[in-house]
């Protein structure tokens, strides 16, 4: 008999009126926030100017929302094109199943059409941003909790998550909280960047390489517990083999990258003041005295001039 267990919540949407409020979608909306806030001070900090973060957002977001949707549906194809599914639920995003492979993906797209059309270099946005995304996934793992899917094998620890749904195949007991595993790594991966960040100042998309690199490392040992269905490759999810493969990815992009490029970007947005550079700050202090240099000789200069014509 479990002596302890968390909850899963007896329903995952609430109606004001005839307006439904659905868990899910508020985790998604609050994760955007936290990361879009976070993102806008590191890029403050870096040089950046305050709202270029959240105006690359409009184009990064729904590129993730609709890349997240397409990686689900197309590796669960199954779940709405098999007979006696509707394919219309392939639309219903509200009711879970986002991709994070996806997600990443076309946000980037999106988030690199934004940078573009701001002349803003995309792997400095990248590094400002990563930790963000970290916590924003942490927080959109709790639209499961509410959905009461995406948990593990049974277990009667203390921490074990209680299913009381039985729809789509689910069986009522307790099991393995996935969600809550995967949300703590997350907040993990993002205190992990940001110390590396301060500590190696990490620049041209290392710092995001790193965030990859450190999601991959526990979303595999997180996938391996999971028992809802999926694909398998040698034996393995689908998933398991990705989070491999994006890895060894991320971690060739990290080392290839500080070799060619130490130190962070000079600047990170045009025109914008303050932040940080890597360039040597007394080359600006000597370029400014040898320009007040060439006004004082052109005083004195200007100066002499007036005398001899005084005399004359």
């Amino acid at each position: 008999m479990e002596l302890a267990f968390i909850p899963s919540p007896s329903r995952g949407v609430l109606y004001l009126g005839p307006i439904p409020l659905r868990g899910y979608a508020f985790c998604i909306i609050i994760g955007v926030f936290v990361a879009v806030w976070l993102g806008n001070k590191r890029w403050i900090a870096r040089g950046g100017r305050a709202g270029t973060v959240a105006d690359i957002a409009v184009w990064a977001v729904p590129f993730g929302l609709v890349g997240g949707r397409l990686y689900h549906v197309i590796t669960d194809y199954e779940l709405y094109f098999s007979e006696g599914r509707d394919w219309v639920d392939a639309f219903k995003i509200w009711e879970g199943g986002l991709g994070i492979w996806g997600a990443i993906a076309l946000g980037g797209l999106g988030a690199w059409i934004g940078c573009r059309r701001r002349g803003i270099p995309m792997p400095a946005y990248a590094d400002a941003v990563a930790p963000g995304i970290a916590l924003a996934q942490a927080i959109g793992r709790w639209g499961n909790w509410f959905n009461q899917e995406l948990y593990g094998k049974r277990t009667d620890l203390p921490w074990a998550l209680e299913i009381t749904s039985s729809a789509d195949g689910r069986v009522p007991g307790t099991y393995h909280p996935t969600f809550l595993y995967e949300s703590l790594w997350c907040i993990g991966v993002a205190v992990l960047v940001i110390w590396a960040d301060r500590r190696f100042r990490l620049g041209h998309g290392r710092a995001f390489a790193l965030y990859v690199a450190a999601y991959c490392t526990g979303r595999a040992w997180i996938e391996y517990m999971r028992v809802d269905d999926a694909h398998h490759i040698l034996g393995l999810r689908l998933n398991v083999w990705t989070a491999f493969l994006v890895f060894l990815l991320a971690v060739t992009y990290l080392v290839l990258s500080s070799r060619k490029r130490p130190g962070r970007e000079a600047v990170v947005e045009p025109g914008a003041s303050g932040g940080e550079a890597d360039g040597d700050d007394t080359s600006v202090g000597e370029g400014k005295e040898d320009g007040d240099k060439e006004d004082e000789a052109k005083a004195d200069e200007a100066n002499d001039e007036a005398g001899s014509a005084k005399k004359t």
